[in-house]
């Protein structure tokens, strides 16, 4: 195991954050799970390369997780390590892992960390702040740092924030559903049908003129469908259903 271990982490370290190979070891180190793995993250969460310091972090952020395994191999130590490695990171690439890890272990004692990094210059750290907060959707903190992130200057961070808060988050207010309905006019169709699953969700009928709009398109999204049944009070997809049987029963809701 050992000899595997190490193997995992020699491959781990492309020079390629994005590497498919990397991440495939990442993902393997992830399922083992075992003490030796956390060490060896740990120390490379102390290296001069920031490569190394965010591999070392994404292995930590999950590890141990698995589908019949929910939770970190290690939760308090993960947690306690991220939490100091996060205040004293300044490379983009690690503390971008290290603000995602704090979601990924679900500490709600992370939120006023991550947070900290919402107006980060760069992008990639936003859009982790923004995917970090999701996993805390309902917290005060969590909602009003959302909304501003809804109106990040960079489409994906929008769209992360908006789902987030939307769609994740069960908060409403007419704050929130005022930021939703802006969501409607963004320039991403990502935000956009984002906003529009977010709206149907709290069964704001004012979603409800973009929304047929979109179900009368040649091709509608599985968003678009999510935000129809959802507006619709209903659980789940309706089977055999069109664009137009969601519209003819959405319509039926329209204030007369």
């Amino acid at each position: 195991m050992a000899e595997e271990i190490y193997e995992l982490f020699k491959r781990a370290l492309s020079t390629d954050y994005e590497d498919d190979t990397a991440w495939e070891a990442i993902h393997a180190l992830r399922r083992i799970g075992t003490r030796e793995v956390f060490e060896q993250a740990k120390e490379l969460c102390r290296s001069s390369r920031p490569l190394n310091r965010a591999r070392g972090v994404d292995v930590i952020a999950q590890l141990g997780k698995t589908v019949d395994h929910a939770h970190n191999s290690f939760p308090e130590e993960s947690y306690s390590f991220i939490a100091s490695f996060v205040q004293h990171e300044t490379d983009p690439r690690p503390l971008a892992s290290a603000v995602a890890a704090l979601g990924h272990l679900e500490n709600p004692l992370a939120i006023p960390l991550i947070t900290n990094f919402s107006s980060h210059p760069d992008t990639e750290v936003r859009f982790d702040v923004a995917f970090a907060l999701g996993c805390f959707p309902n917290d005060p903190i969590s909602v009003r740092t959302l909304l501003v992130l809804m109106q990040d200057g960079d489409e994906d961070v929008r769209d992360w924030a908006t789902f987030g808060l939307g769609v994740l988050g069960n908060a409403s207010s007419e704050k929130i559903c005022e930021a939703l309905l802006k969501g409607l006019r963004d320039s991403s169709e990502d935000v956009r049908e984002e906003a529009m699953v977010g709206l149907s969700k709290r069964r704001d009928q004012r979603v409800l003129p973009s929304l047929l709009t979109a179900l009368a398109n040649p091709t509608i999204s599985d968003r678009i469908i999510e935000a129809a049944y959802l507006m619709l009070g209903m659980e789940s997809k309706r089977e055999g259903w069109t664009g137009v049987d969601y519209a003819s029963a959405l319509t039926k809701q329209v204030p007369r």
